[in-house]
């Protein structure tokens, strides 16, 4: 049968037409210099719709924002909510506005189904006819609405609770991505960007001006701090920065405490000592006789108390009031009684830690990086200094892109950054927490 030739007796074969559905959303604020809108309409492309543009009008200056009205068509209902729901995340919010959709949950620790997962970046539900601001933001939560008057905020999913009023779908809510500051920031905080050959002494001046900062303007910093820290012999830097009223918040495991009383009592980290590099007999039992003196004494603050431990990053968190939390894992060696060995009490007491955070350092441990960065909304600044950049690659990748990664060793990182800090002001004394007995 020659092609394009019909069988006797049929009718032309009809081309099916598949229907095509369509919505409208607005995008607006700095959506041209950091490029909101051209991502919004890649992923529109990509996922397998189309769109027009409608309206947009462009800022002329830099402090002025931009606006784009685009109708959005797809192959079908449920690939257009699958768009809709991912160009969300970027601000595009429906035009024809609604209330969100909330369901109660059914049971404990578990979301309704079709529940929102929340963004690390800022977010507002509607409410009887009101955008009201979700607390407390955190991605890969859920948003419990309550009553009266109308509040919302994130949960986590293990601390929902049977009843709770939760909202699902994307309707009725909007994120609003970070915008890039109209003033250069040295960071550009709006990009991971992860390079052996960055100007670090930039950044570290960078990372010193950010530190002065938060100290002058009261904000608290978080440090997220690994073993190596103290290995490297780092820790007196740690100690400097504590001293001087640079950090609030240290969040650690079981091993930067262990090797740091280690060195604090026997000189030694990984029984390898720190003033001249050999390695001492019977070092190998060194972290694990440190565990037992403490939880001999009770814990780190009563062996601060009674005079045991003199020194060291523990010693200088005690004495100057720094709230620590020490998350355990399935490796630790003992572990210290200060260690917080149940997960998800370990993750709340993280959470509340960080809850008032106005910056992050991160040094040297991809897993608590990786959790911190999870807690974390996308306003607060963070810097990853690591030897291993595929850390930063990992947090950027968990969605944590406000990450500036430094790819350096820990020890001339940490004696730089501090020696810019005494450059740029002198050390001020710091009311310190008296031991309590």
């Amino acid at each position: 049968m020659t092609s394009g030739i019909n069988p006797t007796n049929s009718e032309p074969s009809a081309t099916p037409v598949v229907p095509l559905y369509r919505d409208e959303v607005e995008v607006s604020g700095h959506i041209i210099d950091s490029l909101i809108l051209p991502k919004v309409l890649d992923i529109i492309t990509a996922a397998g719709g189309s769109f027009q543009i409608k309206t947009i009008t462009i800022g002329h200056g830099r402090n002025d924002p931009s606006y784009a009205r685009i109708e959005v068509t797809a192959p079908g209902r449920a690939l257009l909510e699958e768009i809709l729901s991912h160009i969300a995340d970027h601000g595009a919010v429906p035009v024809a506005q609604q209330d969100c959709r909330r369901a109660a949950a059914d049971m404990d620790g578990a979301f309704p189904e079709g529940f929102y997962s929340t963004t690390n970046q800022r977010t507002e539900v509607r409410v009887a006819g009101e955008w009201i601001a979700v607390a407390d933001q955190e991605m890969d939560c859920g948003i419990v609405i309550t009553a009266d008057p109308p509040a919302a905020r994130c949960v986590p999913m293990a601390d929902l609770r049977r009843g709770e009023r939760v909202v699902v779908g994307h309707a009725g809510v909007r994120v609003f991505p970070p915008a890039r500051s109209a003033e250069r920031d040295g960071f550009e905080f709006m990009a991971s960007d992860v390079s052996t050959e960055k100007p670090k002494g930039v950044i570290i001046r960078e990372i010193a001006a950010e530190l002065l900062r938060c100290r002058r303007e009261n904000r608290n910093v978080v440090v997220v701090g690994g073993p190596a820290i103290i290995h490297t012999g780092s820790g007196k830097y740690l100690c400097e920065l504590i001293r001087d009223g640079y950090v609030q918040v240290l969040l650690a495991g079981n091993a930067l405490a262990t090797h740091d009383i280690e060195q604090a009592m026997f000189g030694t980290s990984l029984g390898v000592h720190l003033e001249h590099g050999g390695i001492v007999d019977a070092g190998h039992e060194h972290h694990l006789r440190a565990i037992n003196r403490i939880r001999r004494a009770g814990g780190i603050r009563p062996a601060v108390t009674s005079g045991l431990l003199t020194h060291g990053v523990m010693y200088e968190c005690v004495r100057h009031g720094v709230e620590y939390v020490l998350a355990g894992s399935i490796r630790d060696d003992g572990p210290l009684t200060d260690v917080v060995t149940d997960a998800l009490e370990a993750q709340r007491l993280m959470r509340s830690a960080v809850r008032d955070a106005g910056f992050c350092l991160m040094i040297a441990t991809t897993l608590h990086s990786i959790a911190v960065g999870n807690l974390l909304p996308a306003s607060v600044k963070v810097v990853c200094a690591d030897i291993n950049p595929s850390t930063v690659i990992k947090l950027a990748d968990r969605g944590s892109f406000q990450t500036v990664g430094l790819v350096t060793d820990v020890e001339p990182f940490m004696r730089s950054l501090v020696a810019e800090l005494q450059a740029a002001a002198p050390a001020r004394s710091v009311p310190h927490e008296a031991p309590q007995p």
